[in-house]
């Protein structure tokens, strides 16, 4: 904590940055951010960078950017053009992840479409439900569904 900043205990800071307290301490546990100082009670001490540096990080994770970008983006210092590139690099490994993500749910959507489209509702067994069961049947133990998204980029 730099000299002259107000001391704030983990509640505050959480309040001030709108990142949970639990948020807080996993963020320390990962090396995101540094280890609080530590008033005679033990309570953990957070100033004025570390709020910082926690809206960073969620301002970040609302971008979906994985932890791993984010820790690469916080290690980067904003008046060097190697870590301007560097940044650019990581953004753009991010929009890479993003991208596919939409391919992934607009085959979602077209999958969700398809089953919409197998009952309206006015007679009959439901085509939607009737699917869904056949689907449930034909997939083996242990295997994701053959139109689920891929494993998600956090």
């Amino acid at each position: 904590m730099a000299d002259g900043d107000p001391p704030y205990r983990i509640g505050e800071a959480a309040r001030l940055s709108g990142v949970p307290a639990a948020s807080i301490r996993y963020y320390e546990n990962e090396g995101l951010l540094p280890a609080p100082g530590r008033e005679d009670n033990r309570y953990r001490l957070y100033g004025e960078d570390d709020v910082h540096v926690l809206r960073f990080i969620r301002l970040c994770r609302a971008l979906d950017m994985s932890l791993d970008e984010v820790r690469a983006l916080l290690r980067l210092d904003w008046n060097d053009r190697d870590d301007c590139a560097a940044a650019r690099e990581t953004l753009d490994a991010h929009l890479g992840h993003v991208r596919a993500r939409l391919l992934e749910l607009q085959a979602l959507e077209r999958d969700l479409r398809g089953l919409r489209d197998r009952c309206d509702g006015s007679a009959g067994p439901c085509g939607i439900i009737h699917t869904l069961h056949t689907r449930a049947d034909a997939q083996p133990p242990g295997l994701p569904p053959p139109a689920a998204p891929g494993k998600r980029h956090v």
